[in-house]
């Protein structure tokens, strides 16, 4: 993660998860993470709808141009990007596996401008619909109103996962070379 704000929110929502794949959305303080709110957002997993806006904080809903709510996020990307997106976002919610990605949009005046995306899980909850949450991070100060979002790169990010000590101890005792007879 290049952006500060990408690395404080995933530290939170780390923190969070505990020893879960991911939290519990009913789990996160606004008031935690009071200084990095206006760039996050929580959508709602339904691809029929293109993944709605949930919330969105004030400086997304400024960097496009309009209030966000129940708008489509995939709708926000162009071409070829937003199948990417709406893949990474399938993948994010089913795999409960975090992604990490760069964007590059169009500004108001016809320049680039280059933007970092990290998309979080929360644990699914029974009849309770799906949902995601996200931090848009501008790396240029002067940003303005974007559009024609494009997906630059992106990876997921897997969670470290924790050795039962059963692993440990087979770990202990198997040092150096071992042969197993197999079956030709």
């Amino acid at each position: 993660m290049k952006h500060s704000s990408s690395r404080d929110f995933f530290a939170y929502w780390n923190a969070k998860r505990g020893a879960a794949r991911a939290p519990d959305r009913s789990e996160f303080e606004p008031s935690a993470v009071r200084e990095l709110l206006s760039d996050i957002f929580v959508l709602s997993y339904d691809g029929e709808t293109r993944f709605p806006f949930r919330v969105a904080g004030t400086r997304t809903s400024a960097l496009l141009g309009c209030d966000l709510k129940n708008r489509s996020f995939s709708a926000l990307f162009s071409g070829e990007s937003r199948g990417e997106i709406e893949d990474i976002i399938t993948c994010v919610v089913e795999e409960t596996l975090p992604a990490i990605a760069g964007i590059t949009a169009t500004t108001e005046t016809g320049s680039k401008a280059h933007l970092e995306l990290l998309l979080l899980p929360f644990t699914a909850r029974v009849h309770m619909p799906a949902s995601l949450t996200g931090l848009l991070a501008p790396f240029e100060d002067d940003v303005t109103r974007l559009h024609d979002l494009v997906l630059t790169s992106w990876r997921y990010l897997h969670p470290q996962e924790r050795l039962v000590p059963r692993t440990l101890r087979k770990l202990a005792i198997a040092r150096g070379l071992m042969v197993y007879e197999g079956i030709r």
